[in-house]
This record gives C-alpha cells, sequence and structure tokens, in this order.
C-alpha cells in the first residue's frame, strides 16, 4: 500500500506514470475515465485512440462466456469481452513492447462492471485472461494493464479469496481494513450522493466542503478518486480537476483528450502584472477639433481577447480605463464574415467591399484612403505593424489591389501613397520586387529606407520607410519585444510638430496570428503587447491635449471562449470555436476630443467618417 504522508499529500504513483502529489496532480487525457465504454459506436478503440486511462467494459456471465452490454436484454453473441477488449488489448500490449500505449509513460486501467453475480464472473474472467496473464499481471510487469473490478463485487473480507491479478473499485463510506485497502485501486461514488451541481458554474461552497472532504479520504487512504454521473463538458472537467479528483469520468472520450492534449495552448498564467496608466481624462470627450488621431488596431481582437488579457494581467488594462465605447459590426460586402481585407479597407476608406480586396470597391474601382484624404489638408500619417507591412490591414491604408496576396504590387502602390512613414516587416517584396527600381524610386520621393529599428529610432525628419527583417517581428513570446509601442512613440515624435496634426495607423497584427493557431498564450502576450502601446498613446494625448485615440478591430478571430479565470493568480483557460474569423461585433474605445461620437452600435465603415468628423472634415 502507498505510504500516507498527510491529508493531500499521500504519493501516488499511478495514471500518469511519475511520482507526483494528491495535492499537485496534472491531469492529462490519460486520466480520463471511459464510462459506459460499450456505448461508444466503436467499443474500446474510441477510448484507446484517446488514450484514455481508464476504459470501462459492463460484463455479464452467459453461457460459460462474459458478454459486454449494459444491460441484459442487450447481450449479444459477438460482443463478448474477450473479442472487445481482452484480444485487442493484449494486441496493442504486445506490440507496445508490453507497455499499455505507444507513450511508455501512459498507463491503463480495465474496469470490468459486474452487472450482476461475481459468484459467476469472476472465475470466468480469470479463466479468459489465463492464455494472456502477463498482460494484466501488474506484480510481474508494472507497465501492465491494470484490471479493476467494479459493480457487484465480493465483499471487502473476501477480496483475499481472489488473486492479486484483480483489484477492486471501493467505496469511500466503507471502513477497509489496511489488508483489504492494499487490494482497492480507486475509490468512486455517484457526484450525486454530495451535490445537486448540474456541472454548470460551480457548486455551492456546502456542496465543495462536501465533495473536496470525500477526495480528501481517498487521498488519506492513498488511492486515486473518482465521481460517476458527472456532465461531460469543459467547465466540469475543470471543476472536477480543481476539486482534486484523479480521474475525469466521461462519455465522450475524444472530447476530452482534444481538450487536455491542447491544454498548454489553451491555458496561460501571467504571475507578474505590468502597470497601466491612469489617464487624466482632462480632455476626454471635448467637443472639440481632434489635431492628431491615433487608430488602434487590434487585428482579431474581441471582447474575449480583451478579457482574456484583462484577466490575464491581474484585472488591469490601459484599454479599459477608457471610458467612450461601441462596438461595430464587421460584415464584408460579399460575406457575413470579414477578413482583414475588407475589414482594414472599410476602416480606411469608409467603403464595405469584398473580402480579400485591398482598397478598392465591390467592382475593383479604387476608394481614396484616410492617408490621402488627409494629406490634402497638410495632415501627415504614419502606418505601423509588427507584422507584414504588405498584409492586409496595413496595406489597405496605402494601396489599391484586387487581392491581398499581391504582395509585390502592394509594395509597389506606396510610390503612389501620401504616407509618410511605414514600419513593419517583408523587406523581401520591396527588395525583390518586379519594379527592380522600387527602393531608389522610393528614395527619390525622400523615403529614408532603414532595414533595423535601431536606424529608425536614430532619425529626427524626414519621411521614413522601415523594412524590418522577419526576425524582428517574431511573436513576443519568443522575444519580440515592444517595438510596437516604440514605433509609436518615435512616430509621434517625428510627427507631433507638423502644424496641420498627424494621423498615425499601429496594429497589433499578431493577436490574430495567436486566434488563427488556436493558442490562447499567443493571443494574450500580443494582447498585452497591444495594451502596453494604448497605454504609450494615452500619455501622448494627455500630453498633448488635442489627441484622438481610437482602439478598435478589424475582426474577431478564432471564437474565443475563456472557461476559468483566476485574477488573483493572473491565470485564464479557454477555447477555441473556429481557427477563422467570426462575424462577433468588434469593441470601439475612444478617448480625447470627439469621442462621444464612438458610443453605440455601428457599421465599421462609419469610424472613417467619425474620423474625418474628429479632424473637423465634413
Amino acid at each position: 500500500m502507498v505510504k500516507k504522508i498527510g491529508v493531500l499529500t499521500a504519493s501516488l504513483i499511478f495514471g500518469l506514470g511519475m511520482q507526483l502529489t494528491f495535492a499537485q496532480k496534472i491531469l492529462q487525457a490519460n486520466n480520463g475515465h471511459s464510462h459506459n465504454d460499450y456505448k461508444q459506436e466503436i467499443p474500446l478503440l474510441t477510448a484507446y485512440y484517446a488514450e484514455m486511462g481508464s476504459i470501462e467494459a459492463d460484463v455479464f456471465c452467459r453461457n460459460g462466456a462474459l458478454y459486454v452490454a449494459h444491460d441484459s436484454t442487450e447481450i449479444s453473441g459477438a460482443a463478448t469481452l474477450k473479442k472487445l477488449y481482452l484480444d485487442p488489448l493484449a494486441a496493442f500490449y504486445r506490440h507496445n513492447g508490453n507497455h499499455p500505449y505507444g507513450n511508455a509513460k501512459a498507463k491503463l486501467q480495465l474496469v470490468i462492471d459486474i452487472k450482476q453475480d461475481y459468484e459467476q464472473v469472476l472465475p470466468q474472467l480469470l479463466k479468459e485472461i489465463a492464455s494472456y496473464r502477463e498482460v494484466f499481471d501488474q506484480q510481474k510487469n508494472p507497465n501492465a494493464i491494470r484490471m479493476v473490478i467494479s459493480g457487484n463485487v465480493p465483499e471487502p473480507d473476501h477480496f483475499a479469496d481472489y488473486p492479486k491479478l484483480i483489484s477492486f473499485d471501493g467505496r469511500p463510506y466503507i471502513n477497509y481494513t489496511e489488508k483489504q485497502l492494499s487490494r482497492v485501486a480507486m475509490i468512486s461514488d455517484e457526484l450525486k450522493s454530495y451535490t445537486e451541481w448540474n456541472g454548470k458554474g460551480n457548486p455551492t461552497q456546502a456542496d465543495e466542503v462536501k465533495l473536496k472532504a470525500v477526495i480528501a479520504k481517498a487521498h488519506q487512504q492513498g488511492k486515486p478518486f473518482r465521481f460517476w454521473a458527472t456532465q461531460d463538458s469543459p467547465n466540469t472537467w475543470i471543476v472536477l480537476e480543481r476539486l482534486g479528483v484523479d480521474w475525469i469520468n466521461t462519455d465522450h472520450p475524444s472530447d476530452l483528450k482534444r481538450f487536455y492534449q491542447d491544454q498548454e495552448k489553451l491555458s496561460y498564467t501571467n504571475p507578474a502584472a505590468y502597470p497601466v496608466y491612469t489617464p487624466s481624462y482632462k480632455s476626454d470627450g471635448q467637443k472639440k477639433r481632434a489635431k492628431n488621431v491615433i487608430l488602434l488596431i487590434g487585428d482579431g481582437m474581441g471582447l474575449a481577447q480583451i478579457h482574456a488579457g484583462l484577466m490575464a494581467n491581474h484585472g488591469q488594462l490601459n484599454l479599459t480605463r477608457l471610458k467612450n465605447m461601441g462596438l461595430a459590426q464587421t460584415s464584408a460586402a460579399d460575406a457575413g464574415n470579414t477578413d482583414s481585407a475588407a475589414g482594414a479597407t472599410a476602416l480606411a476608406t469608409g467603403s464595405k467591399t469584398n473580402n480579400r480586396y485591398i482598397g478598392v470597391g465591390p467592382n475593383g474601382e479604387k476608394k481614396t484612403n484616410l492617408v490621402d484624404t488627409l494629406a490634402g489638408l497638410q495632415i501627415k500619417s504614419a502606418i505601423i505593424s509588427v507584422g507584414d507591412i504588405t498584409d492586409a490591414t496595413p496595406a489597405a491604408f496605402y494601396a489599391h489591389q484586387l487581392d491581398r496576396s499581391m504582395s509585390t504590387e502592394i509594395a509597389a502602390d506606396l510610390l503612389s501613397s501620401k504616407v509618410e512613414i511605414l514600419v513593419g516587416s517583408n523587406l523581401r517584396s520591396f527588395l525583390q520586387n518586379p519594379d527592380k527600381d522600387l527602393l531608389k524610386k522610393l528614395g527619390n520621393q525622400g523615403f529614408q529606407v532603414h532595414t533595423s529599428f535601431s536606424d529608425f529610432k536614430q532619425q529626427k525628419n524626414g519621411k521614413q520607410l522601415v523594412l524590418l527583417p522577419d526576425s524582428a517581428t517574431r511573436p513576443i513570446y519568443k522575444g519580440r519585444g515592444t517595438i510596437l509601442a516604440q514605433s509609436l512613440s518615435k512616430s509621434i515624435d517625428l510627427l507631433k510638430n507638423n502644424n496641420a496634426g498627424f494621423f498615425i495607423m499601429a496594429e497589433g497584427a499578431q493577436i490574430d496570428y495567436g486566434g488563427h493557431s488556436n493558442n490562447l498564450p499567443y493571443v494574450v502576450t500580443e494582447m498585452h503587447d497591444f495594451d502596453k502601446t494604448i497605454g504609450a498613446a494615452l500619455k501622448f494625448a494627455d500630453q498633448d491635449g488635442e489627441t484622438l485615440v481610437i482602439v478598435t478591430a478589424d475582426h474577431e478571430t478564432g471564437g474565443l471562449t475563456l472557461l476559468d479565470t483566476d485574477i488573483e493568480k493572473g491565470m485564464i483557460r479557454g477555447a477555441f470555436s473556429t481557427n477563422d474569423h467570426t462575424n462577433i461585433m468588434v469593441p470601439v474605445f475612444a478617448y480625447g476630443p470627439g469621442a462621444e461620437d464612438f458610443k453605440g452600435v455601428f457599421q465599421n465603415n462609419e469610424i472613417f467618417f467619425k474620423i474625418l468628423k474628429a479632424f473637423g472634415i465634413k
């Protein structure tokens, strides 16, 4: 028997193939218990390929053989325990070099749930497994498949009547002797015996005390614990894990596997919060013309991404300090869902267009963008991205092409744009452009071309084309650093002395990348980087008093849902419904002169006209 060390610290070498304490378990798919496995469309194999650590077969003894069925009326001549479970498991075990799974750390127990007459079933079971005893004999090989008897079992004082080849599923209300307990593989009970909780939300505090107590008792005895008759949902699994169970009861093993195998991508903890800026609000909502406008686009950023960032930063974001907010509908001209091309074109030109179109209308006609419109009033502009500068969102503010993939054509469109500063990656599309003289021509137009951020930081004036190597715009979690906030600050420094004012669009491009890859840590670290950029914009707006800051998104990506958060720990867990864009409305936040015009619900292309109005342009 496992030595007892304390209420929640009894060590267990089981389940994950490593030594863990009950208080420090890390659950994964191998902690799944495939309940009523016979009910699966493909018995055994569905659970086996989901790498469940426990598989339950309900059995009856009829005419000298064991049959798998949940009810005696379901007994079928072909559905024997030997054919459905014992023979295949033995074959897997031998194929895997005397391990249940190809993953040598993964363990397996076969739970034989005896529906009636254990006196007949157990002798027949021992007879049927005799030909491959080594597969189920953990005394000879600790990696063997454990045989656990549940349901209609002998009284504890008769456990010793059966060989140690088999163990038993215990109950928390039975007082076992130490010898009897040595034959118990796990402790199980029905969830409804302790709570009316239906798997939604959390159990009541009183019920949670009862649930934790029964689990703790099993752990004091050095045994893993399982509740049966639990709901099958991510929320239920999360709560059961938090309560301390060792086996997750499931009728959907494939879903459970997907949930646990992606946890590195679906959970994130930020131990230390970064500080946020508290605005003065002196210019916020003033009914006067804005001299400058900073448009910050979190590509793929929806409310869930914002809330994930908020919880992971322990309840603080620069963004959530903004008081004026609205919601923008993002549909494209040719579809309910929009991509970055149509979404950004709506923001940049005030015209809805087809997906993939850059700076042109649904019929392919060129649309004048904000940069060129404002240039006519001597207002200078900068376009910044921590991604490919020829990608859809930044491109919509300076290019006009029928397909977002036309990277070299988009690069060449810079020749006819009025933008003063362009910062992002994809040097290749400029260097290897069909127009071999593109960079020379851009130089003739006054652009100073830089291929490092440090060079850009040294500039004092003039037009700037900053074409960073792809490594410089790698994800934050791979070490990019705060280039977005620094690029914004540098662009402000270069443009702030322009008497007519400036317009800057800065894109947090890689929130979208994280959404497409269904990677929550990626999303949140990019969200935090974007939020630090928002903080830099707000600081300048307060210093200047004439700057409107707008924060929005071109669309939401991933259909992110948050399943669990801990604001004190900065912990979040989530799930994604798609790897593509969704039609969910996106938030619009505003701060500074004219900010109140961004309240309410409106189409995304209206933001273009609201920006013109902020500048005093009708």
